[in-house]
């Protein structure tokens, strides 16, 4: 079994809602880059989502890098893409409540519901769970919390309560099948 050290990339700063659009992470903070880099494991492999923010903090652990994986993207939000929360409330305020208070199925248009996240998000984790005793994975605030509902068969809404902060890290093992994983830290900064 593998342990998955799942890190938040770097932050964007931006203010809507910000799935697959491709937007550069913030990476000035070197004390906090530094520190992070001393908490992971030093011999464990490196993945990331394609996403530049992902791709450029992964290549600051200097580690050694496995391929992009766009299994690992956060959610894509279709037409919500970059839109606030506010504007949206005001245009679909029932299709936004339903995504929130009851992800799953349901979809932004022309986007990904919770399930479909998860399920690419964790067919990614169970191709690389038994390559390497670690991996590090550079990744974004949904794939982060489908991995650790993967790991402690959770609910979407139980998962979604936690905060998954820019360069934090969760450390978890996902179970083989339907087994049950364990969760070791959630959102720690070192």
């Amino acid at each position: 079994m593998t342990r998955f050290w799942l890190v938040r990339h770097g932050p964007t700063h931006a203010r809507g809602m910000v799935g697959w659009t491709d937007l550069p992470a913030d990476l000035s903070d070197l004390a906090a880059l530094d520190r992070l880099n001393a908490f992971l494991p030093h011999d464990a492999p490196v993945i990331s989502s394609d996403l530049c923010r992902a791709v450029a903090t992964a290549d600051v652990l200097g580690r050694r890098r496995l391929t992009h994986d766009p299994g690992l993207r956060e959610m894509n939000f279709g037409a919500w893409e970059m839109r606030l929360h506010a504007e949206l409330e005001a245009e679909s305020p029932d299709l936004i409540r339903a995504f929130w208070e009851r992800p799953g199925e349901i979809r932004p248009p022309g986007g990904e519901s919770w399930l479909d996240m998860s399920a690419r998000v964790c067919a990614a984790l169970e191709r690389l769970n038994g390559e390497a005793p670690e991996v590090i994975v550079v990744a974004h605030f949904g794939p982060i919390l489908a991995g650790v509902q993967r790991a402690l068969k959770a609910s979407a809404c139980e998962v979604l309560a936690h905060r998954i902060d820019n360069l934090s890290v969760t450390c978890l093992e996902i179970g083989a099948g339907a087994a049950p994983g364990r969760l070791h830290r959630i959102n720690h900064i070192p």
